[in-house]
């Protein structure tokens, strides 16, 4: 068989196979589901989440999710739990073990800690008839039938079911909380995503400076301007109003119609009735009226006033594009 046939069939049966898997996770879910995220929610504590070996790292990920989405949560490793680390574990937590066979040496060791502790646990296993599953208050059931490795021993099906099981109390929590797009943005201050959330025009058109020429400027002074303001584009203003806009482009099409430059000014060159956007507007909107009309520049207003230009490059220099 053609070595590329053979990894493309490889790859596209993982995938069929985990998407099955996935699938079939609706069916198992119960009401120890709906009572995890009702106790998540009513907890005045952290939610403490552990595991051991892949279900670890998927434990992490979990955590980072939540902590993104309001959650707060914290990571305890399942072996370095039982040498010292479990005083992470606070009167209020709750804590969510991940083991797919809930028989790990680790696990038994640790739950009945927790459980002495009266911290509420929920598991998120494989096998709900494990010592994990029948010693945890809620379990939520990630049971696949087979794992996508051909010797159906490394973790790859069940931990993407770990996954996809976190994810979902991650989203019902979210809606229960009312998290909004300002919610998100406070998490993710740093981040394109927030950026997209929280930054405006003003945040962008202050950093650049700000060509205008009169109606009747000469050509000459329309395109110092736009030369020495680098942005491509000069606005045409009177009595700090916006008239027109004045692009390189209608530069060189006014330069490949007009043998007699000589005496034009500004008024006959630009284009009225520009395209302008307030500067409390976000700066995604920005972007969506830049990629709608097909334009690398938008003239910025402050209460009707001309404020400055927003320029392609800021979007992309921010991460918004």
């Amino acid at each position: 068989m053609n070595t590329i046939s053979s990894i493309l069939n490889t790859a596209k049966s993982t995938i069929e196979l985990e998407s099955k898997a996935i699938g079939h996770l609706s069916k198992l879910l119960t009401d120890d589901f709906a009572n995890a995220v009702q106790l998540i929610y009513n907890s005045k504590g952290r939610v403490i989440i552990t595991g051991i070996g892949k279900s670890a790292i998927i434990a992490n990920k979990i955590v980072a999710t939540l902590n993104s989405t309001g959650t707060p949560a914290v990571f305890m490793h399942a072996a370095d739990a039982i040498h010292g680390d479990l005083g992470l574990i606070l009167k209020d937590d709750v804590v969510i073990c991940i083991s797919k066979s809930g028989n790990t040496p680790e696990i038994k060791v640790l739950v009945p800690l927790i459980k002495n502790a009266q911290n509420k646990m929920i598991a998120i296993t494989g096998n709900k008839e494990s010592f994990l599953g029948q010693q945890a208050d809620f379990v939520l059931n990630a049971y696949v039938e087979q794992e996508a490795c051909p010797n159906n021993l490394a973790p790859t099906t069940s931990t993407t079911a770990q996954l996809v099981m976190g994810d979902a109390l991650a989203v019902c929590l979210l809606e229960l909380r009312g998290f909004s797009s300002n919610d998100f943005a406070k998490y993710h201050p740093g981040g394109a995503l927030g950026k997209r959330l929280y930054l405006r025009v003003s945040d962008l058109s202050s950093q650049n400076q700000k060509p205008q020429v009169s109606l009747n400027a000469s050509l000459k002074e329309v395109i110092v301007e736009i030369t020495e303001k680098m942005l491509g584009v000069t606005a045409v203003v009177e009595a700090d109003e916006i008239v027109g806009i004045i692009t390189d482009g209608d530069l060189r099409r006014m330069l490949s119609k007009s043998d007699d430059i000589a005496n034009l000014t500004a008024k006959d060159i630009m284009s009225n009735n520009p395209r302008r956007i307030a500067e409390d507007a976000m700066a995604v909107d920005a972007k969506k009226q830049m990629e709608g009309f097909g334009i690398s520049q938008l003239l910025v207003e402050h209460e009707g006033k001309y404020a400055g230009v927003v320029h392609l490059h800021d979007l992309i220099k921010e991460g918004i594009i």
